[in-house]
């Protein structure tokens, strides 16, 4: 979980000891965007994260000082160390939006699977509780097995029409989570999502 150590070590407070304004998920997704939108600034960036300017070229500094990534007058850049860590966290999780769904009361969704991380769930109260400190209003979490999603201690039959979105779009496996942030605008719902999705995996 080499990759995942790395967004930690990033997120933790700096020499100084102030606390950076950004957690984990801000970075992954900051990894994310540099990574499909090669050549983006900082002021992107920063609206693209919602977090202010000053907040992003702090964030920004430390990508560059892993060597994560370089920028230029054409903007920001994956390094190949970058692009390798990029790759690296994809392996464990897969993200898409969602549309309302009636298991989860926020107007925006956005669903990330972690893979084969069913054991690291007990009532799904931890990933909720870790969407709601991202901003999220809530989360729900899902897991797969012998075919069908379950909801942790609530024995109800699964929406079908969402079930089947989520395999076309996710594809998860016997054993997979699956996070659903929800919010009232998606960058919530997302961070929310990727947030809880990191407390599993901060888990293993």
């Amino acid at each position: 979980m080499g990759a995942f150590a790395t967004l930690k070590r990033l997120s933790r407070s700096m020499a100084s000891g102030s606390a950076p304004a950004y957690g984990e998920a801000h970075v992954l997704k900051a990894i994310e965007i540099i990574g499909s939108l090669a050549g983006i600034g900082r002021k992107m960036l920063s609206k693209e994260l919602g977090l202010g300017e000053g907040t992003v070229r702090t964030l920004v500094k430390r990508l560059k000082d892993e060597g994560i990534l370089e920028s230029s007058r054409g903007g920001m850049f994956l390094t190949n160390l970058g692009e390798k860590l990029l790759s690296d966290l994809h392996e464990s999780i897969r993200a898409t939006e969602l549309e309302e769904t009636i298991i989860t009361v926020g107007r925006f969704n956005y669903a990330v699977l972690v893979k084969g991380s069913a054991s690291e769930i007990k009532s799904g109260v931890e990933q909720r509780d870790a969407a709601l400190i991202a901003g999220a209003k809530g989360a729900t979490t899902l897991i797969f097995k012998e075919g069908c999603f379950h909801i942790p201690s609530l024995d109800i039959e699964f929406p079908e029409r969402v079930s089947r979105r989520l395999i076309e779009r996710l594809s998860p496996g016997e054993g997979d989570v699956i996070i659903i942030g929800t919010a009232d605008n998606l960058l919530e719902a997302e961070l929310g999502a990727k947030s809880a999705a990191l407390n599993i995996l901060n888990k293993s």
